[in-house]
C-alpha cells in the first residue's frame, strides 16, 4: 500500500509539472525587412493578446531583422512592428495550440513612411525600447500596459527577459542574474527577490537597463547578465509628492496603492516611498485518470481528484533615501529598503 501511494504521488507530481511545462510551450518568430528586402535592425516588435489588445511581451530584431517570442501560454496573439522612419505593420491574428506551437510568421515588408511638411509640431515622445551600444533601455512609461502593474511584471515584458511561475528572473535563458536598483544591488535572491519586485509598483519605475555583457565595473558574478531597474526621481525644488491608488477585479480583487514624498533644496534631496498592495489568487487542479483492462480496454477504475487552493497577500514597501550633489556629474547618495509581505494559503 505504501508503494502504491509513493507510486500516485509521483505520478501526480510528473502530471503537475507536466502541465506546467506544457502551459508555456508557445513559440512565435519572423523577419522584419524594408521594400527593399534589406533587413530591419533594432526595430521594435510588440506581442499583443487578442482578446484585449494588452501587451505580453517586446523583442527587438537583431542586425538580421530576425526577432523571436517563447514560452508563450495557448492563446490568441497579434504582432506589431514599428521602426523609424517606417509606417507601422501588424500581422494577422495568430493562434498558439498544442497542435501548433511554433509559428513562423511571413517576413514583415515595412514601407517608407512619406509625409508632406506643411506646418511643423515638434513633440519629444521616448520610445518603448532603445538599443544602445553595451546595454538596452526599455522606457517604462511609453509601455502600452503598465498601469496597476508591479515592477515584476514589466521585467517579464521586456525584451530577453523570461520570469518563471516562481517569480525567478532570468535573461537570455541564463539564471544568476544581478538585479540592481538604481545601480545598488539588492542583496536578495530566490523568493525573496521575487517578493520584493512584486511590491514595486511600476509607476515608480522610469527605465530597466538591460546588460547582456556587462562592463567591468559590475562585479564578475554577474556574467549571465545584469538588470538595472531605475526609479522615478523628482527633480522639481521644494516639498512635493503623490498618491497611485488602483483597484482590480478579475476572478479575485488586486489593488496596489503607493505613497512618494520629495523634499529637494540646493544639492539635498529627500525622498521616500510607500506602497501596499493586496491580492488574492488561486490556482485549481483537476486530474482525471482512467485505469483500463489492457485486453478488452474496459475502464476498472477511475481517480478523479479537484484541488482548489487559495492564497491573500498583503504587501509593504517602504523606501528611504537621500542625495547630495557634488557636481552636475557626481551624486552621492543612501538608501534603505524594507519589505514585510505576510500570506494566507487555504
Amino acid at each position: 500500500m505504501r508503494n502504491f501511494f509513493t507510486l500516485l504521488g509521483l505520478f501526480l507530481l510528473f502530471t503537475v509539472s507536466q502541465a506546467f511545462a506544457q502551459n508555456k510551450n508557445g513559440r512565435i518568430s519572423g523577419v522584419v525587412k524594408d521594400a527593399y528586402g534589406k533587413s530591419v535592425e533594432s526595430a521594435t516588435v510588440s506581442l499583443l493578446r487578442a482578446k484585449d489588445s494588452s501587451l505580453a511581451k517586446v523583442a527587438v530584431s537583431n542586425k538580421n531583422g530576425e526577432f523571436d517570442f517563447d514560452r508563450l501560454v495557448i492563446g490568441k496573439y497579434r504582432v506589431t512592428v514599428s521602426a523609424v522612419g517606417f509606417a507601422k505593420a501588424s500581422s494577422e491574428l495568430l493562434e498558439i495550440s498544442e497542435n501548433n506551437n511554433a509559428l513562423q510568421l511571413t517576413d514583415f515588408q515595412l514601407a517608407q513612411s512619406g509625409k508632406s511638411l506643411g506646418e511643423v509640431t515638434v513633440t519629444a515622445k521616448r520610445p518603448m525600447v532603445e538599443n544602445k551600444i553595451d546595454k538596452m533601455v526599455v522606457n517604462v512609461e511609453a509601455f502600452i500596459t503598465n498601469s496597476g502593474g508591479t515592477a515584476l511584471d514589466v521585467l517579464e515584458k521586456s525584451p530577453g527577459i523570461t520570469v518563471d511561475r516562481d517569480g525567478n528572473v532570468s535573461l537570455k535563458g541564463k539564471q544568476g542574474v544581478i538585479i540592481l536598483i538604481d545601480g545598488k544591488q539588492t542583496f536578495l535572491a530566490g523568493q525573496d527577490l521575487a517578493n520584493f519586485l512584486r511590491n514595486m509598483p511600476s509607476n515608480q519605475l522610469d527605465q530597466i537597463e538591460i546588460m547582456t555583457q556587462p562592463s567591468a565595473k559590475f562585479d564578475a558574478s554577474g556574467n549571465s547578465g545584469v538588470i538595472n531597474i531605475k526609479t522615478k526621481k523628482n527633480k522639481l525644488a521644494g516639498f512635493n509628492g503623490s498618491i497611485n491608488l488602483t483597484y482590480l477585479q478579475a476572478v479575485f480583487p488586486k489593488s496596489p496603492n503607493s505613497i512618494n514624498i520629495n523634499y529637494r533644496k540646493n544639492k539635498i534631496n529627500l525622498f521616500s516611498s510607500y506602497s501596499y498592495s493586496y491580492w488574492q489568487g488561486f490556482s485549481d487542479l483537476n486530474i482525471l485518470r482512467k485505469f483500463r483492462d489492457k485486453t478488452t480496454e474496459d475502464v476498472l477504475a477511475v481517480f478523479d481528484q479537484l484541488s482548489k487552493n487559495r492564497f491573500k497577500s498583503n504587501n509593504h514597501n517602504l523606501r528611504l533615501g537621500i542625495d547630495y550633489s557634488l557636481n552636475k556629474k557626481t551624486t552621492i547618495g543612501f538608501v534603505v529598503n524594507g519589505t514585510y509581505n505576510p500570506r494566507k494559503f487555504s
